[in-house]
């Protein structure tokens, strides 16, 4: 379990130097809601802003060189901010449970004598529950430093030492600390913090991925692109057939033209769909569905997880999709991630019918600035916005009318 109460992030393309929520190093700003909306004109830095949390999921499965150097990003050089003096960094305020204690993760990616992206300080720290000052229990500075053990201690800012303090130094400044560390048990505050950045799942779903012949492979989640969609749909059947025949149920009554979806075993093992529309006497499959049919199939099945992914960040849901169909998956994703601490949804968007479901407190307005990189501001920080929407105003309205943003 757990969700970001608060993200920054610096030098980072167009973003310069945005926040989202609350920081340790800023406790001024409200906590993020489970339900995160970001909006905003083209080119103003959304695609760029979920690209961040890309960057950071593909750092953990790769290391920070091959990171940068992904196609889309074209390496570091071209990545960090123009003009920028310092380094990408990162600061994530993070939080398992409501009684827990936060914790803040901070990684700061520079480039060596050699020219090549490195970690250059990567910090993990929580409040000490005796002491009640925040304690760093990892802190690595080109690759050395130190580590502690267990579910308390750490190091003060100052240097005294609670509890036992371990030296480490990676032999490779390209990999997270966190990566090594956390697949040690003996480490267990960065072990599930590790967990909880693996169970990121970043959304390009792509119809014509969903479309393509597949092996008779159960999986338990989506891929990035849905090109697994039938495999899901098998692990979820093999998993507990009664309860995916009741989110099927619930599936198809969301799909508009949809009378049934049937899972049908192939003699090779493997198990389809079966999509049965109104006015058609037999079944089509999802090779034939619409671009439609199959991204509201996906995001459903998405959102109907039995053991969610702890973040899902969805690019323009809107795209290919029917207008009318918006605000449903909005109050679906919004239920989905409801207000605990299993589930946060983040989604970029461009539809006001989106963002006419929507809280002000929900939904972050990217702007560009003079200088030319990207703010960022809640909704519910601008002026009159919350009076409107609770007179009855629709948010996604008042954004279209340009009262916002």
């Amino acid at each position: 379990m757990g969700k970001i109460l608060g993200i920054k992030i610096q030098n980072y393309g167009s973003l310069k130097d945005i926040q989202m929520g609350r920081l340790f190093s800023d406790q001024s700003g409200k906590d993020l809601d489970n339900m995160v909306a970001i909006i905003g004109a083209s080119g103003n830095g959304k695609s760029t802003l979920a690209d961040a949390f890309g960057f950071i999921s593909d750092c953990l499965s790769t290391d920070v060189e091959s990171a940068c150097d992904a196609s889309h990003r074209g390496g570091y050089d071209q990545l960090i901010s123009q003009g920028a003096k310092g380094s990408i960094h990162f600061e994530i305020y993070y939080r398992e449970t409501s009684s827990a204690r936060p914790i803040t993760y901070e990684l700061t990616i520079s480039k060596d004598e050699r020219n090549r992206p490195f970690v250059a300080e990567e910090r993990l720290r929580q409040r000490n529950r005796t002491y009640g000052r925040p304690l760093s229990f990892l802190h690595l500075i080109e690759g050395k430093g130190f580590a502690f053990e267990g579910t308390e201690g750490g190091q003060e800012d100052g240097g005294q030492v609670h509890g036992e303090k371990k030296e480490v130094e990676m032999s490779d400044q390209r990999k997270l600390g966190i990566v090594t560390l956390g697949a040690m048990k003996q480490y267990s505050r960065i072990e599930k913090f590790l967990l909880f950045l693996q169970s990121w799942y970043l959304c390009y779903f792509t119809p014509d991925a969903a479309r393509g012949v597949q092996s008779a492979a159960p999986t338990q989640y989506l891929d990035r692109t849905g090109s697994n969609l039938n495999n899901v749909a098998q692990y979820m059947y093999r998993d507990n057939p009664k309860a995916f025949r009741k989110v099927l149920d619930e599936i198809q009554t969301k799909i508009p033209n949809i009378d049934m979806i049937e899972p049908t075993k192939m003699p090779n093992g493997q198990m389809v769909l079966e999509f049965r529309q109104k006015g058609f006497s037999e079944a089509f499959f999802s090779q034939r569905m619409s671009d439609g049919t199959l991204k509201l199939f996906a995001y459903y099945l998405l959102l109907n997880e039995k053991t969610p992914r702890q973040l899902v960040f969805v690019e323009e849901p809107e795209n290919g999709l029917y207008h009318k169909y918006l605000a449903r998956l909005a109050i679906e994703m919004k239920k989905s991630a409801g207000t605990g601490y299993t589930k946060q949804l983040f989604v970029t968007t461009h539809s006001p019918f989106f963002v006419n479901a929507l809280e002000p407190k929900q939904v972050w307005v990217l702007e560009k600035g003079e200088d030319g990189f990207s703010t960022i501001r809640r909704a519910s920080d601008y002026d009159a916005v919350s009076e409107l929407t609770e007179a009855g105003a629709p948010l996604g309205d008042l954004w279209y009318s340009d009262y916002f943003g």
